[in-house]
Order: C-alpha cells, then structure tokens, then sequence
C-alpha cells in the first residue's frame, strides 16, 4: 500500500495513459481515453485510467474540468493557473485568463473572511464552428 506522498509506481498501463494525455487537444473522459486506448490495442483496465487521470490530475500533469453533464474531463495543460471555455458540442478548449477574477476572488474571501481560498471557473459555450453548423 502506498502513502499519500509515495508517487505511484510507474507501470506499462500508467504509461499508456500518460502517452494518450500527450496527445489530446480537447479535455476527455475516462472512457474517451480508456477507448482510445483500446482502439490502439492496449489492454488497459478502466479502473486504471481513472485512477491514472485522478493521480494526474492531482499532481499537476493533466487539468480536470466538470463537463456540463457532470462527467470528469481531462488535458494535460503546460500553462500555470487558468480556466477553460469549452465547446459543449465539440469538446474545443481555449484557456481564458479573466481581467481581474483573481483579485476579486480576493476581494469576496476578505470581505467575508475566509481564508485559503480555492476556486474552479469553467466556462461553456458554443464554438463558432458548431454555431455554424447548428444553422
């Protein structure tokens, strides 16, 4: 059993999935990923791949976002702190950066004095290729 601050043992199936992370564009799913893989003959249980994504997503490799449906998705980001808007129908991603959402983050945690503060904005929409094909 490992400890909370062991990283966990590097394997064939973790591998994999850390493979696949590499090369999304768009946030996935555990099942997108886990079909990716099978798609490409790797026998990697799903179990595995959202115990992998979680890990990552833990340790900073990957961002995780709830999908509009509530589902967990993931991307390996190389940007610092961010958000996301998302296209619901595509799954396109673009990192945003909102003037000043920071410092009013700050602003709301003094005036009503919390303290250690952590937040989540995800942002989703329709992207300008899907609107025009909705039309």
């Amino acid at each position: 059993m490992t400890s909370t601050n062991t990283p966990p043992r590097r394997t064939r199936q973790r591998a994999a999935v850390g493979t696949i992370m590499a090369t999304l564009d768009e946030f996935r799913t555990a099942q997108e990923v886990h079909a990716m893989l099978r798609e490409r003959d790797q026998a990697v249980g799903l179990a595995t791949v959202y115990r992998t994504l979680q890990q990552m997503a833990e340790s900073g490799q990957v961002d995780c976002i709830r999908t509009h449906d509530g589902q967990s998705a993931y991307r390996a980001c190389s940007t610092g702190h961010h958000h996301h808007l998302t296209c619901r129908y595509c799954g396109k991603t673009v990192e945003i950066t909102p003037p000043d959402f920071e410092e009013w983050t700050r602003q709301v945690a003094r005036v009503h004095q919390f303290t250690e503060i952590q937040h989540e904005l995800e942002l989703f929409g329709r992207c300008a290729a899907c609107a025009i094909l909705a039309d």
